[in-house]
């Protein structure tokens, strides 16, 4: 018979979502300066989107192999954190290196081959990194604390984005330089990505000192997996033709969102740039300084996240506050074209923040409520592609899409809104179940 596990206390929980705080460091470092670095580089502005399909590209492939190699994974350091410290080992010499693709010496096209593996080194790592702390709450959380659960790691990964996001403008404002030999990129994001990559390597100490994971027998009580069920193997195409209804649902909604957000972190610095600064042109002053700017809005974003994900648990309705969530991110980005005052767009990425903390938790809140244990970690993986192929997608479309729009980089951050809209109105067509309370029932209905 399976047990239901335990309530936590709130520190057990968030230890157990810590450790994203500094993996979030680095997804953040990544995402506000890889456009700035490749356009410091050299690369052209219709191009920018093909560098974001390696992200989600490195995600599809990794996090599914992590998810089923943690399921069958068992020793001394634990279930799910030997693939921690392999992936943050990883990423922190790719952080070092990354920056710095415009200062060997190389050819332009030379620097973008080096950056661009760089890139997918570092997006990988991040995944493996990233993978088992939303792996970690499926297991070891109970349903009725999942929700505030993921919120939690919601709230640290915000404040981990807040740190990366404001990092190059800070070292700006105490006197580390801006501006750098064409080609190279300024000492302000370089220094950002060390600071980045020590923090994370604190993290993960962190993370192995707190994190205790179930042994395999106490794994199995939880979670109502009998001996022989622990010892067949099921392929992943197997999985995914049994996969609840919730998998598909929940990844239809984000399809459209994290094309939305593909979007808005390829072409926020250059719509940003052109409607505020009024330059287009990636070797000037301005467009560093709005640069810079990206990693304040982005900063902005993180607070709105970070507010809304104490107000999510609020909230008794799941569906209710996702497609809220997601309608006030819309509000959000199509506003920015009618904004021309830096300081007015943070009103903006406020509410952006709104669609990010709900995206953060959510999806996996309901998805890991309608799952059993027993191939937790792959399915999770799994759903990492409804993250990815729209990411791939989308990338692959915007140098298609940007000339529709004018070629004005501010008319894919309206389209992202447009289809936060969509996704809010596909959150309709989820439907919530519960893996535990099923569990019990059968369980209830043997024992009579």
């Amino acid at each position: 018979m399976n047990q239901t596990k335990p309530d936590q206390s709130f520190w057990k929980l968030w230890n157990l979502s810590f450790g994203f705080f500094g993996v979030q460091i680095a997804y953040a470092l990544q995402s506000a300066n890889i456009t700035r670095i490749f356009a410091t580089i050299g690369a052209d502005p219709h191009s920018l989107s093909y560098f974001w399909i390696l992200p989600p590209l490195m995600g599809i492939i990794v996090q599914p192999i992590v998810g089923a190699a943690s399921d069958r994974t068992w020793n001394r350091f634990g279930r799910r954190l030997p693939y921690l410290i392999l992936g943050a080992a990883i990423a922190v010499i790719v952080m070092c290196l990354l920056p710095n693709a415009g200062s060997f010496g190389l050819t332009v096209g030379a620097a973008m081959v080096f950056g661009f593996i760089a890139l997918m080194f570092l997006d990988t790592s991040i995944n493996m990194a990233m993978q088992p702390f939303k792996m970690l709450v499926g297991d070891q959380v109970n349903e009725r604390q999942k929700g505030l659960a993921y919120s939690i790691q919601s709230f640290l990964c915000n404040a981990g984005s807040l740190v990366g996001y404001l990092a190059p403008i800070t070292l700006t404002a105490i006197g580390v330089s801006n501006l750098a030999p064409q080609g190279q990129v300024p000492e302000s994001v370089t220094y950002s990505f060390y600071i980045g990559a020590a923090v994370l390597v604190l993290c993960v100490i962190y993370s192995f000192v707190f994190i205790r994971e179930m042994p395999p027998q106490e794994y199995a009580r939880y979670h109502g997996i009998k001996e022989e069920e622990s010892r067949k193997k099921e392929g992943m195409l197997s999985l995914l033709r049994h996969a609840p209804r919730t998998f598909w649902t929940i990844g239809l909604v984000q399809f459209f969102c994290w094309s939305a957000f593909l979007y808005m972190w390829t072409y926020t610095n250059g719509a940003i740039a052109e409607t505020v600064w009024g330059t287009t042109d990636t070797h000037s002053e301005a467009y560093q300084e709005a640069g810079n700017w990206v990693g304040v809005l982005f900063a902005v974003q993180a607070v709105g996240s970070v507010i809304w994900a104490v107000v999510i648990p609020m909230f008794k309705n799941h569906k209710v506050v996702y497609a809220l969530s997601l309608v006030l991110g819309a509000v959000g980005f199509i506003s920015t074209l009618f904004i021309a005052d830096r300081y007015a767009l943070f009103f903006s990425y406020l509410l952006i923040g709104c669609a990010w903390a709900a995206m953060l938790a959510m999806p996996f809140t309901i998805l890991t409520n309608s799952l059993s244990g027993k191939n937790m970690g792959t399915y999770l993986g799994l759903f990492n592609g409804t993250i990815c192929v729209p990411q791939i997608c989308a990338a692959a479309l915007g140098g298609v899409i940007l000339p529709l729009v004018g070629g004005h980089q501010v008319g894919m951050l309206v389209l992202a809104g447009i289809l936060l809209l969509i996704g809010a109105v596909c959150v309709g067509l989820v439907r919530e179940t519960y893996a535990e309370a099923r569990r019990t029932d059968e369980v209830l209905d043997n024992s009579l």
